[in-house]
Formats: C-alpha cells, sequence, structure tokens
C-alpha cells in the first residue's frame, strides 16, 4: 500500500461529519504535529497549523468534515428516520451501511409502497435491528450523527472508499507539510484543517479572518468528465494530474494565483488540468471573501463517484497535488 493510502486510513476512518469534527481533528493533530512549529484549535473547531516565517501570510485549507445523517426520530417499531447533514442524493443511499458515533450500524432502506423514482429523503429510514422504539433509542438519540460506514481500499494505483472528499485533501496538506519540513522558508505557512465546509463553507471563512493572509489556497475534490456518457462534459480527468482550479458556482479564482500555481507546478515537474465545475463549491469562495477580500486559488484532486460511499481518485494525483502546493509556497 502506498503511504497516501496509510494517511487516508488514518485520517478517512475518523468520526468527523460537519459539527462533529473532534475525532478527524485528533486524527490530523497527531501526524501534523511533527512537521509545523504550533498547533491550535478555534472556536469554531478549525485546526490551524502554522510553520512560521516573516514573508507573506499563505493559507492552505482543507476542510476536514464529512458528509452524514442525523437522526430525527424513531418510529414505534424502532426505524430511525433521519435529515442530511450536507448534500445526499437519494439515489445512492438505499442499501447503505451508516455507523453512528458510539458504533452502532444500520441500513439505509425505503418505503417500498412509494415508486423508487417517487423517493424523497423524508421516504427512507435507517433499520438499526431494533424490535421497537425502546429499544432502539437505547441504541440511537433523535440528534445523533452518523456516516458512511464502507471499506477503503487501494487498487492499481487508486483509492476508493468513503470521504475523499475530503478527507484526501486533508493527507495533500499533510504530505505537503512533510515536505516542507526540513526547508527554511520565508513565507509565513498556515495549514487550517477547516470544519463544516459542507454545511456553508462556515469553518474557512472563520480562518481566513482570524490569519488575515495575502493569498489563500483551497485543496478539495473535483468531478471529472471521464465516465461514459457524462452528461456535463469536463475537461478534467482521473490519474491525469491534479487541477488548477479557474472557476465553479460560487467563485472565480484570481489569475495570478492561478498562474503561479501552475508554474509551480511545471518547476515540481507535475502534470496539471484546469478545472472549471458546472455545480458546487468549495472553502475557496469563504476564503475569499474575508475581511477586505483575498487572492485565492484552489488545487482539486480529480474524485469520480463524489458523495457516495465508494468514492475513486488517483494516488498519483494526490501526489502531483502536494508536490506542487509545496513548491508553490516555497515560491
Amino acid at each position: 500500500m502506498s503511504k497516501v493510502f496509510d494517511l487516508w486510513n488514518a485520517v478517512g476512518g475518523a468520526f468527523g461529519p460537519s459539527g462533529r469534527e473532534d475525532d478527524a481533528r485528533e486524527a490530523i493533530a497527531a501526524i501534523a504535529g511533527e512537521y509545523v512549529d504550533d498547533i491550535t484549535t478555534d472556536a469554531l473547531g478549525n485546526l490551524v497549523c502554522r510553520k512560521k516565517g516573516s514573508g507573506k501570510k499563505l493559507l492552505f485549507a482543507a476542510h476536514m468534515d464529512s458528509i452524514g445523517v442525523v437522526a430525527t426520530w424513531v418510529d414505534e417499531q424502532g426505524f430511525v428516520r433521519f435529515s442530511p447533514v450536507g448534500g445526499l442524493f437519494r439515489g445512492d443511499l438505499p442499501g447503505t451501511v451508516v455507523q453512528f458515533a458510539n458504533g452502532t450500524r444500520g441500513v439505509i432502506s425505503y418505503e417500498e409502497k412509494t415508486p423508487f423514482k417517487d423517493l424523497t429523503l423524508d421516504n427512507l429510514f435507517i433499520d438499526i435491528g431494533a424490535r421497537d422504539r425502546a429499544e432502539a433509542e437505547t441504541m440511537v438519540q433523535v440528534g445523533d450523527f452518523a456516516v458512511f460506514a464502507a471499506p477503503r481500499f487501494e487498487q492499481n494505483g487508486a483509492l476508493c472508499g468513503p470521504y475523499l472528499d475530503n478527507r484526501i485533501g486533508c493527507v495533500t496538506l499533510l504530505l505537503m507539510m512533510e515536505q516542507l519540513a526540513e526547508q527554511e522558508t520565508e513565507n509565513d505557512l498556515y495549514f487550517v484543517f477547516t470544519a463544516q465546509e459542507e454545511v456553508g463553507l462556515r469553518g474557512a471563512g472563520a480562518a481566513a479572518f482570524a490569519v488575515e493572509p495575502d493569498i489563500a489556497v483551497a485543496v478539495d475534490v473535483t468531478d471529472t468528465g471521464d465516465l461514459p456518457e457524462r452528461k456535463a462534459p469536463m475537461a478534467v480527468k482521473m490519474g491525469s494530474g491534479p487541477a488548477v482550479k479557474v472557476m465553479d458556482r460560487s467563485v472565480i479564482c484570481a489569475p495570478s494565483v492561478c498562474a503561479a500555481l501552475e508554474r509551480a507546478a511545471a518547476a515540481a515537474g507535475v502534470a496539471c488540468q484546469r478545472e472549471i465545475m458546472p455545480g458546487g463549491g468549495t472553502d475557496t469562495a469563504a476564503l475569499q471573501k474575508a475581511r477586505a477580500g483575498v487572492q485565492v486559488g484552489a488545487v482539486s484532486i480529480p474524485t469520480r463517484y463524489v458523495h457516495t460511499p465508494s468514492e475513486l481518485c488517483a494516488v498519483s494525483d494526490v501526489e502531483g497535488a502536494a508536490k506542487l502546493l509545496a513548491r508553490f509556497a516555497m515560491e
């Protein structure tokens, strides 16, 4: 297995839906502490790691929270109804196993009298094997969060499993930090693992407000355009290198930062792509609007099947992104 997989297995296996990032934050901090000068946690739960310098402030952000579900009520038969935490697609959910923070597992199913084409999240429930409400409530309480419980594996240079979005962005920053650990850098570097991105980019804005960076770069996943008969074509392909974001629905990146990222990729010998994502957004948008505004860019890991229990990306794209970003931080 690659080092990328080992890091992802450690970080990706930590419980951490939006607003409940404690375990994920602890897993990341345990690795990051070796490479930086200090680590702090702010009021929103962002993990801020600093490698001190006297030059420009550069902020690199990767969100550590994941999508999930939250229990909203338990019926008399012991089935748990739920609401989404972040963006869920109903077609991906039936048959999916989820796990609550206390270890309780359940499978998502649906009301079979409703035609599948008419299903909404209101027609879905979690079966935890309880005989009735009383037994179910000894296992799950209203307000408990759960995440996808699916295996993670590496095969043929690809990673597959839940929460590449965006624990693989966190892994990218950790690899970057390791590469910079023995380097003398003039710039003042902040590596921020943000909270609550999936529910409205909440952590990134607070972190950027506090740091006041000269330049900020987000690291996240992006969709790809390399699947059969994809209805929304994209130029991004898995395995063809990290992608430098030009724009998405929420942000237009600074041309000067995009150009600098591409120069860094060339200098590091890393092939890169340009990304225009027709839907969705990342922490980049919140970073850009902090205080009086920040020059922003983003580096994305091409990932298939985003927001499903079986996301897929290439190890080489992660390694390339870390090399690109380390070079950018130095220059």
